[in-house]
């Protein structure tokens, strides 16, 4: 008998066309259940409410998915004045210039947000998925939050759905138990959940007390996807070893408890700008950033962009500058290394100890190379507006990304999105999950600071041509799978998983 089954899940798995109007669409909403809102609402200074757009990776790429289809994102209402604004279902339309979609906040006292996103999430789950060296520490106390809050954000999302067609987009590391929840009380509704940050090692998971229940929650899903192949042949090792699964790899597919999940790699991607010259050209932009770091004309220029983070490589980057000077003498008085770092958890003993260690290192450098004229280390522990990132980007001579382990890493990509003067080197972290695309990057491994100083080095040096050549490729890359794509296609792969026909040949 001709294998229907076979048929639905080659398809899924091959590269196909993006479809600029996609079939997803007709499946109705989008519910998005996310940590971070997408808009707060703040006081300002003067006493009024000013609304504040997030710039997180995971809302860029996630908020046109709502927008097109006048959905809901459901999230933490952290903003100081945002239940000032909502209304009874504690709910409020956004954008405020044009409101396309509905804002669903669920509150947290403090109490719940040190257990649940400072505990378990960020101390537990944070360290154990990324290879930095940090302990992960796992309490009783965090994971009963942790459960309890991802039982409320699933009955929101429940509310929300109203026996409307609708598929909910379960968002991240915050929410590993929230898609069997939601199932339980939604058996036919198509859920999908997406995993940002690496999925460690099944070996690795076992640390964790509670992994069982994390992977059988996130199992609750039609779709699961992760950034990377790797990530997702992590994840079917440990269904396999955690709840003895059956793992049907060729397919890629984890049957539980009588349901089926499909795992799938979806790497997360970043707008294809198509106006970005309206940040300046890139020589206006290379003005701009001179005035405001007061570099001279002649200064070589290399940036770094990161949340201040001990997964981001922020020491091991200043650490390879200092090197860089050390052994190439001929970059003294003309090197100029920007990091961009805005603080971090800084509530967590981690996150405070690297801003210290990373402030030392800025003070060592500056001391032991810098004149009177010239500071070749400049740290920058602020946020800074898209547009001001976008300037930086088309400023720079070199785009140093670091990541000691990172799900993706968008700023690598964003540098090459900006790039349109085909211009500019990537140096780029083989950790990063972006190297796995971005293979004309100059890539690293950030352990080996005498490595990654000589390959600094080659990108300082490296021609015009080349450069061209190297660009060219990359932004064709990221163009052809940007954010627009990212989402359009985990909803296209679950209509069609959902389809009465791929249901009937699943069963």
């Amino acid at each position: 008998m001709h294998d229907l089954r076979a048929d639905v899940i080659t398809e899924l798995n091959e590269d196909r066309s993006y479809d600029a109007a996609p079939h997803w669409a007709d499946s109705g909403r989008v519910i998005v259940l996310a940590n971070r809102e997408p808009f707060s609402h703040e006081h300002g200074p003067d006493g009024k409410i000013v609304v504040k757009r997030s710039t997180s990776g995971l809302v860029t790429a996630s908020e046109p998915l709502v927008r097109q289809s006048a959905g809901v994102w459901i999230a933490h209402g952290s903003g100081t004045a945002d239940r000032l604004v909502v209304d009874t279902w504690n709910g409020v339309m956004v954008p405020p210039e044009d409101p396309a979609y509905r804002l669903r906040r669920v509150w947290l006292n403090a109490a719940e947000e040190d257990g649940y996103y400072y505990g378990f999430a960020n101390q537990g789950l944070w360290p154990l998925c990324h290879r930095a060296h940090v302990r992960p520490l796992f309490r009783p106390a965090d994971f009963d939050m942790y459960w309890t809050i991802n039982a409320r954000f699933a009955e929101a999302a429940c509310d929300e759905v109203q026996n409307e067609p609708s598929i909910v987009l379960v968002q991240d590391y915050h929410f590993a138990l929230a898609p069997l929840m939601i199932r339980e009380k939604l058996p036919s509704n198509a859920i999908v959940a997406f995993w940002h940050i690496p999925w460690p090692a099944a070996e690795h998971l076992d640390v964790c007390p509670w992994a069982s229940y994390l992977v059988e929650g996130l199992l609750g899903s039609t779709l699961l996807g992760f950034q990377t192949h790797e990530d997702c042949r992590h994840f079917l090792d440990s269904a396999e070893r955690l709840l003895d699964a059956r793992v049907d790899r060729k397919r890629s597919v984890v049957t539980h408890a009588g349901r089926s999940t499909h795992v799938r790699a979806y790497p997360a991607s970043v707008k294809w700008p198509s106006a970005v010259s309206e940040v300046g050209s890139v020589d206006a932009c290379a003005q701009q950033i001179r005035r405001r770091f007061n570099l001279r004309k002649t200064d070589r220029l290399v940036v770094g962009i990161d949340r201040m983070d001990y997964t981001k490589g922020i020491e091991e980057k200043i650490l390879c500058v200092e090197q860089l000077l050390e052994q190439y003498p001929e970059y003294r008085d003309a090197l100029v290394f920007v990091q961009v770092a805005p603080p971090s958890r800084e509530r967590l003993a981690p996150y405070s100890d690297l801003r210290a260690r990373v402030r030392a290192l800025v003070e060592r450098v500056n001391g032991r190379f810098g004149t009177e004229a010239w500071r070749p280390v400049h740290l920058v522990e602020e946020h800074i507006e898209p547009c001001e990132v976008s300037r930086l980007l088309r400023a720079a001579e070199v785009c140093y990304v670091g990541s000691l382990h990172d799900g993706m890493n968008l700023v690598a990509k964003e540098f090459v999105s900006v790039r349109d003067d085909q211009r500019g080197v990537l140096v780029l972290s083989r950790f990063a999950g972006a190297s796995n695309e971005l293979t004309d990057a100059v890539v690293v491994n950030p352990y080996d600071i005498e490595q990654t100083a000589n390959a600094l080095a080659q990108a300082l040096a490296m021609g015009a041509p080349e450069q061209r050549q190297r660009m060219a490729l990359m932004r064709a890359r990221v163009r052809a799978w940007d954010a627009d794509r990212w989402g359009a296609q985990i909803l296209e792969d679950t209509g069609a998983l959902c389809s009465p026909r791929v249901l009937h040949a699943l069963a």
